[in-house]
């Protein structure tokens, strides 16, 4: 028997991630490791817990094994729970038909039964791609506030960039009046983040209308927002102003990494009345030897460190063997770089050898020209990487 919920959350998981590359060719992209001993999924599970939420519904899709395997059964984030807790939700065989997901909205359609069981008053849908700290529990005090259908949390980008997002222009009260996704010509810059609170009949409502359209992407900011808006509903936009990146790109990826290090760094995760949450293994400490020298780079549990490091990330169990030089870059967890070897501007995924005079990236490369190696892989010297 499942316990009433004021407001659980849906957090979609299941992306293939194609524009991480190598990245996510065995891996969904929300277990994609980030800043040493994370992965992306750590921040909207611990944000979570953080606003009192301990009812979350996981949806993947794509390659998912490994994410599975990581999130257990939510005892990392404290979400073990009798009633609620976390729950992975695949596609599955219906009465009448099994379908992978065809979108944003469809996926949470095909969960709408996992959403009665907890009859809640509200609906808060996440997105799994992306790295920020954020207390739902004020997103949800201004929709209740405010009446609204539907609340959708916005974060001001650059001018520049807004075409690429779904844009909400805004009364003053900041109602939200109409919704444009990715115009070619923005009329403003508040961006969506993809995060969304629904009251939950109105919720249910639409995505059932949504689903009842024929030509319908199955899409939130194509399809559902429209229709809200069309229809009159009450819409408003909750203007968040901490850190937030979409790391769907290796290009933010790496951006954000960065965003870590430095003598200011625009990211800290060092708040611990706000943590975020990992169940990466504990490992041994990491070891500098005499002849390391590591410069503005975090080093995680069990890297053995001989070589030069610098403005890097290194997750565990990272080897950087004498005369071997890694520099703006991330490396993640059990690579081995061999002596000698040189990393520039780079993303490496985990379990990858890297051997003695191997050269991988371009010293003084930016962040648009990022080599991505793909896990478990063998890099020799006459190998042309970068």
């Amino acid at each position: 028997m499942y316990c009433k919920k004021e407001c659980i959350a849906m957090l979609l998981a299941g992306g293939q991630g194609s524009r991480l590359y190598d990245l996510t060719k065995m891996t969904a992209k929300p277990a994609v490791s980030f800043g040493g001993k994370y992965k992306i999924i750590d921040f909207p599970l611990s944000n979570c817990i953080n606003s009192g939420i301990d009812t979350v519904g996981v949806l993947t899709q794509y390659q998912p094994l490994a994410l599975n395997e990581y999130m257990g059964n939510g005892a990392t984030w404290d979400l073990d729970r009798t009633r609620g807790g976390l729950s992975v939700l695949p596609p599955y065989q219906g009465n009448q038909k099994s379908d992978w997901y065809k979108g944003t909205a469809n996926a949470i359609y095909q969960n709408i039964n996992f959403i009665r069981q907890y009859n809640p008053d509200y609906v808060l849908i996440l997105s799994g791609d992306h790295i920020y700290r954020m207390d739902y529990s004020k997103m949800l005090e201004q929709h209740k506030a405010t009446g609204a259908a539907c609340t959708i949390a916005t974060i001001t980008v650059p001018i520049e960039e807004a075409s690429r997002f779904g844009i909400c222009n805004t009364g003053a009260d900041n109602s939200i009046y109409e919704f444009e996704e990715k115009p070619k010509k923005p009329k403003n810059n508040q961006a969506s983040m993809g995060i969304y609170i629904f009251s939950t009949p109105k919720l249910i409502e639409y995505l059932e209308r949504d689903e009842a359209r024929e030509n319908s992407s199955n899409d939130f900011g194509k399809d559902v927002i429209p229709d809200l808006l069309a229809s009159g509903e009450k819409l408003f936009a909750y203007r968040f102003s901490g850190y937030w990146k979409d790391v769907g790109t290796i290009s933010s990826l790496w951006e954000s990494n960065m965003d870590l290090i430095g003598e200011n760094p625009t990211l800290s995760l060092s708040d611990r009345s706000f943590r975020v949450y990992s169940r990466n293994t504990a490992r041994a400490p990491q070891y500098l030897g005499k002849t390391s020298k590591t410069v503005n780079s975090l080093i995680s549990e069990g890297c053995r460190i001989y070589g030069e490091v610098e403005n890097s990330i290194l997750s565990g169990g990272v080897v950087v063997e004498e005369g071997a030089e890694v520099r703006d870059s991330v490396i993640m967890e059990d690579v081995v770089i061999r002596k000698g070897a040189k990393i520039y501007t780079s993303i490496v995924d985990s379990d990858t050898i890297v051997e003695a005079g191997a050269t991988v990236g371009h010293k003084g490369a930016d962040k648009n020209d990022i080599t991505v190696i793909g896990k478990g892989s063998v890099i020799r010297p006459a190998d042309p990487i970068g």
